[in-house]
């Protein structure tokens, strides 16, 4: 654990940089850099999530279509008696 002598939070150790013979934390070190500190866009957070909500559609797309495909299978098959009948009397 360390502390940041800036801004006196607690970091674990490779949260904190050593600049000039101190620990900062990335906050201050951009500060004191004169580096704005990057935080997450909001657009870029509904981005994430769109790609999440758009995957999990098309996961459920896709599993829908195989069920409607495997419905359409005759019941024949499934029992096992499909390979009984001739396929020439048809």
């Amino acid at each position: 654990m360390a502390r940041c002598p800036a801004c006196h939070r607690f970091y674990c150790r490779e949260c904190v940089s050593e600049h000039e013979d101190r620990l900062l934390c990335a906050p201050c070190l951009a500060a004191s850099t004169g580096q704005p500190h990057q935080t997450k866009n909001r657009l870029a957070v509904i981005g994430h999530a769109a790609r999440i909500f758009l995957g999990l559609l098309a996961g459920w797309l896709f599993f829908q279509a195989l069920g409607a495909i495997l419905m359409r299978i005759p019941s024949d098959f499934h029992q096992g008696t499909v390979w009984t009948k001739s396929w020439l009397e048809e």
